[in-house]
């Protein structure tokens, strides 16, 4: 009976975040708690849900290491981490016949620039030159030559915001047990581009960069390719090959993933102009809002905790409150100090505290403010869409004057309204929402707000790239700097 060994490794992390994050922010399963992912809307359960359907394979799960967008990983923190991970799969890998790597591909570490490169290189010594290995990844990853060079083959995600984790997972599950056959001869075309791209036009579902990845399915759906995918890569992952790229996987027919490969590269550089956020100041964004009757979304992209930024900026809640913004605004904050002093006090206590600038004092100072306790809560809620655990530790509801304002203790993933919601909070009941991401589902705000302003503030993910101080990243790269050409050159990958 075949046996096919399954673990993931997922973080994203900003470069530009001052704050590491350590072996402590990463939630690890082991064994056959791997399993729990069945039925889920990710890729562990995706491919579950394909290996599952056949009965003469045995799966053998290993661990699951998954942690929220954050700093940089400190070196002891990818030490122990690594050695786990390492140790786990190693305890499992005799007599294996092919491996599942579930990865985000956007890691960073202090002494690793490119962590799924050495996990997949310990890998793949210890599997031995032969057994099938097969990842998936997110879109946002920046996939190096050292780790294609240690897989067959691997699946990316098709839609932005993110909603294919399980599909994804099952188109990489499927391509691996096609190769442990012997059906397939999987070959890679790689060819990089160098520009980083943000903004609506990365919409899958609307913008041109949508287009293109429907051409990277149809790819797939006809037969032309067995995978097809741009990765456009985190741009606030300061590494050395931070880049977009579009990868295309055959069988066996290298010619066709070449110029498959280039014509897509093509097709991508001219609309690069396009795939850039178009920010507004935040003056002009609190006057506007104050003459639009229906609700409006101020989304601060600068400080998205999903891209790894700390979720400590007050920038635009100051702006509202020195503007005097007379309407009920909705907002969140990561503040550990000002959620234990809510919990300290007790619900319905009046407490002084400054919000923000705890975490990145650098770009931000505290704001100083006298709340009321609203509610107080453990800070656990459940993703909208993956449908897994959100963990912001001890949180605290303060109110004062027209804001409501959600107070965490961890730095957490905050691209739906989950954590609105699980504290008593329905968006919907306000008249300007804050939001800590680039962009959510369609029905969670657009659908019903009259307008989404993305503010130009600072941050450790701020869409004005040229603003971060990238120095690590193959240069020149468009739009950090000026006059960037490109002419396409494919590389290709065969096992």
């Amino acid at each position: 009976m075949p046996r096919i060994l399954i673990a993931e490794c997922m973080q994203e992390i900003s470069s530009f975040n001052p704050l590491p994050s350590e072996y402590t922010n990463f939630h690890l399963e082991h064994g056959k708690e791997l399993f729990a992912h069945r039925g889920l809307n990710t890729s562990l359960g995706g491919a579950f849900s394909v290996f599952d359907q056949h009965g003469d394979i045995e799966l053998v799960p290993t661990i699951a290491a998954r942690a929220g967008s954050a700093g940089p990983l400190s070196a002891a923190g990818w030490a122990q981490l690594s050695s786990e991970i390492i140790a786990a799969i190693a305890a499992q890998i005799d007599q294996i016949d092919g491996i599942y790597a579930s990865l985000h591909g956007a890691m960073g570490a202090a002494g690793e620039l490119d962590p799924e490169g050495f996990l997949l290189s310990e890998i793949r010594r210890l599997a031995g030159p032969d057994v099938p290995i097969v990842m998936s990844l997110d879109l946002h990853g920046i996939l190096t030559d050292r780790m294609i060079r240690q897989v067959d083959g691997f699946t990316i995600y098709h839609t932005y915001p993110h909603v294919d984790f399980a599909d994804t997972g099952a188109r990489a599950a499927s391509l691996l047990l096609r190769t442990m056959a012997g059906d397939i001869k999987p070959v890679v075309a790689r060819t990089v581009i160098p520009a980083l791209v943000r903004g609506d036009e990365l919409i899958t579902q609307t913008g041109c960069y949508g287009d293109l990845i429907r051409e990277c399915q149809r790819l797939e759906r006809d037969g032309t390719a067995l995978a097809a995918g741009i990765m456009i890569g985190n741009p606030f992952t300061d590494v050395p090959e931070l880049c977009t790229q579009v990868l295309v996987t055959t069988d066996g027919d290298g010619a066709r993933a070449i110029a498959e490969s280039r014509r897509l590269a093509e097709e991508f550089w001219p609309q690069r102009f396009r795939m850039q956020s178009k920010l507004i100041d935040l003056d002009r964004a609190i006057a506007q809002a104050r003459t639009i009757a229906g609700p409006v979304v101020f989304t601060d992209a600068a400080d998205a905790t999903s891209s790894g930024a700390t979720g400590d900026s007050n920038v635009i809640l100051r702006g509202l409150v020195e503007a005097q913004y007379p309407k009920r605004v909705l907002a969140q904050i990561v503040d550990p100090a000002a959620a234990a002093a809510a919990h300290q006090a007790g619900v319905g206590s009046e407490i002084e505290v400054t919000l923000g600038g705890s975490l990145d004092p650098g770009r931000f100072t505290p704001l100083p403010v006298k709340a009321r306790v609203k509610l107080l809560s453990d800070g656990q809620a459940r993703l909208e869409t993956m449908k897994i655990g959100l963990d912001a530790g001890a949180t605290a509801v303060l109110t004062f004057d027209n804001y409501t304002v959600v107070v965490f203790s961890k730095t957490l993933n905050l691209f739906d309204r989950a954590m609105y919601f699980a504290n008593g909070l329905d968006p919907r009941s306000f008249d300007l929402i804050v939001v800590k991401s680039p962009h959510t589902e369609f029905h969670m705000y657009d659908a019903w707000i009259e307008q989404n302003f993305n503010i130009d503030v600072p941050g450790a993910t701020s869409a004005d790239l040229k603003s971060l101080g990238h120095s690590i990243c193959a240069r020149p790269i468009y739009p950090i700097d000026d006059d960037v050409t490109f002419e396409p050159q494919v590389v290709t990958y065969a096992r």
